[in-house]
């Protein structure tokens, strides 16, 4: 095993080629359900890197999420995600996300913009991004962690669908947060 130092600021990181783990790594999302309380869902199928450049503001990520894949604990409304009301796997099978900069790198926080597309639709966003650090796993992999978030209009990609409430309001917010955890390993 080779030692891997312990790195903590962003600018610190070692360039190269980073390729999120899956079964490491969480894309969810929070919206309100009935104005009262708030559900979970993630994208269980996720696949992209990251890559790092010597110049940190030149570095840049991709990534895909299957529409398929999409995780509430409810069978009932993941099956309703995945219909033409809300994601329709069937004619856009996946949500991407490719980045276009980073900025306002201050030790291992930074802002990540990019394109999203959901449902052919693509809209500038930009995740308040947070660098984790580095760890080699004990298999030899050399892997960094991100956490990054934003809250967007979802109305903004076409997920338009709701239903009004008697008591006012609707059945599903308009804003929804976006939340990710990843783990990402360096490639040689």
């Amino acid at each position: 095993m080779t030692d891997v130092t312990t790195t903590t600021a962003l600018t610190e990181l070692a360039a190269g080629t980073y390729v999120i783990d899956p079964s490491h790594s969480e894309v969810g999302f929070v919206a309100r359900h009935a104005m009262v309380t708030k559900v979970r869902g993630y994208f269980r199928e996720i696949d992209g890197a990251i890559t790092i450049a010597d110049d940190i503001a030149a570095s840049s990520a991709k990534a895909a999420m299957k529409v398929d894949s999409v995780d509430t604990g409810a069978a009932d409304r993941d099956g309703h995600l995945k219909s033409a009301d809300f994601f329709d796997a069937e004619n856009h099978p996946e949500i991407t996300f490719v980045s276009t900069g980073v900025s306002n790198v201050s030790g291992n926080e930074f802002d990540l913009t990019g394109d999203l597309t959901i449902l052919g639709v693509t809209k500038p966003v930009t995740l308040k991004a947070e660098f984790d650090g580095t760890a080699q796993d004990p298999f030899g992999n050399v892997r960094a962690g991100f956490t990054a978030s934003t809250v967007v209009e979802r109305e903004d990609w076409g997920l338009t669908w709701n239903a009004a409430l008697e008591t006012g309001g609707v059945l599903v917010s308009k804003k929804i947060t976006l939340n990710l955890e990843i783990s990402a390993i360096k490639q040689a």
